[in-house]
């Protein structure tokens, strides 16, 4: 038995799978005036029960990291943001969702000393396993910039990665920081791998010449892009057992001898009063750099991670204390500010990284130099808004498989139409 259909049956399911099709097609927020919403959670007190803030994906406001000054979104009833903050550059965040609580001046360029072994270790550490062991030679060693910290590594001893590592998180060790990047391939190249990481996570202030963090003319970082790398390598387990690690013992000629980690706010040396629940990260210090520190602490349930660059009053201990002040605030402020920002990654909006920002000549990082002056403001303009063209972007995938399927349907109209014209000519 034949089975017949006419040409105007053949049109009418085709237009009716279209409708079918377009009715089923997902609709972006934008399209929908910003009716989608998603619950971002509460904060009861200081010391009751918690509900754990769920960020806003469908509509979160629109990001201010780009415009100088102090960025945040006090809501009513929040703690203000701390007034006692120095740096030239600073940013609070929470390390579980990526959200930016508040920051000022995020973008600025800056030299970032010690701090850029956040993003060395976040690049090299998947590569070299603690138990990979090295024989170090005096090419390892050579290029050690004059006055760098050292943790002691010697020509002709072998080392295991996991002594290297602590080496560098401990200590800052720029000789172990050589030696971890010969093995890795050499300076240069993991000097490169270190841009394209930062770049692949959204760090678009960085500009890497030296891996280990030693001033150097063009080399800068932000207090964004250092929070970044915090909070990525917080995410591997090697880093952060290394940043958390206070007191350790490192191969020597007569025997291992003691290395004390230089973060204060984890050893409580110098009068810094520790700070509890502090898991890490890494502080530094060059002559060009000031003091410079990404910290990060875990209370009730929550990750906070602070960046301070180059305080320009109370000496050289108060990059420990407005971390302190701002980490405060970040749990006192929980659930009741809304976000400045986000600390994933997002579309980028210019090609090259890398801020433009003056950087002096080379320094020492034992020396010492005057304070400098603040910046005016973000050094160029990217594209990490909570915001973004994520919803347009799907509209016009839609669009381009109805299209596909409209096609479709015509072919297949054109094609019984002449199956049709055929048999009538035929008879």
């Amino acid at each position: 038995m034949t089975v017949g259909f006419s040409a105007r049956t053949a049109v009418s399911c085709s237009a009716l799978c279209a409708v079918g099709a377009l009715a089923l097609a997902p609709v972006p927020a934008a399209v929908l005036g910003g009716a989608a919403t998603a619950s971002t959670g509460s904060r009861v007190g200081t010391g009751g029960a918690h509900t754990r803030p769920t960020p806003s994906t469908a509509n979160p406001p629109p990001s201010t990291l780009d415009r100088p000054g102090t960025q945040a979104r006090i809501r009513a009833g929040a703690p203000g943001v701390p007034r006692d903050i120095s740096a030239r550059s600073w940013l609070v965040a929470d390390a579980d969702t990526g959200e930016v609580l508040a920051a000022h001046n995020a973008h600025v360029g800056l030299p970032p000393a010690s701090t850029l072994k956040t993003l060395f270790a976040v690049t090299v550490l998947p590569t070299l396993p603690p138990a990979v062991r090295h024989t170090v030679t005096e090419a390892d060693l050579a290029g050690i910039g004059p006055g760098s910290s050292l943790v002691g590594v010697s020509a002709g001893r072998t080392y295991r990665a996991s002594d290297l590592w602590r080496g560098v998180f401990l200590n800052s060790g720029n000789d172990a920081v050589r030696v971890l990047a010969e093995m890795n391939g050499g300076w240069r190249g993991t000097a490169a791998q270190m841009q394209a990481k930062a770049q692949s996570l959204g760090a678009l202030d960085t500009r890497v010449v030296s891996p280990d963090g030693y001033d150097m003319p063009g080399q800068v970082s932000s207090a964004y892009d250092l929070a970044v790398f915090g909070r990525a390598g917080l995410r591997n387990t090697d880093f952060a057992r290394y940043c958390a690690t206070a007191h350790a013992e490192f191969p020597g000629a007569g025997g291992a001898y003691e290395i004390q980690n230089t973060n204060r706010l984890l050893t409580g040396a110098d009068g810094v009063a520790p700070y509890p629940g502090l898991v890490g990260i890494k502080n530094g210090y060059t002559s060009q750099a000031g003091n410079t520190l990404v910290a990060a602490a875990r209370r009730d349930g929550h990750t906070y991670v602070v960046t301070v660059m180059d305080p320009q009053e109370g000496g050289a201990f108060a990059v420990y204390e407005e971390a302190r002040s701002l980490l405060d605030w970040g749990f006192e402020a929980t659930g009741r500010v809304a976000p400045v920002g986000s600390l994933l990654p997002r579309p980028v909006s210019r090609p090259a990284p890398g801020p433009k920002s003056a950087t002096s000549t080379p320094g020492p990082e034992t020396s010492s130099s005057g304070p400098a002056t603040p910046p005016a403001g973000p050094a160029a303009a990217r594209s990490d808004s909570s915001g973004g063209s994520e919803d347009s972007g799907d509209w016009m995938m839609v669009a381009g498989a109805l299209t596909g399927a409209a096609g479709l349907g015509a072919g297949a109209v054109a094609l019984v139409l002449r199956f049709h014209d055929g048999r009538s000519t035929r008879g």
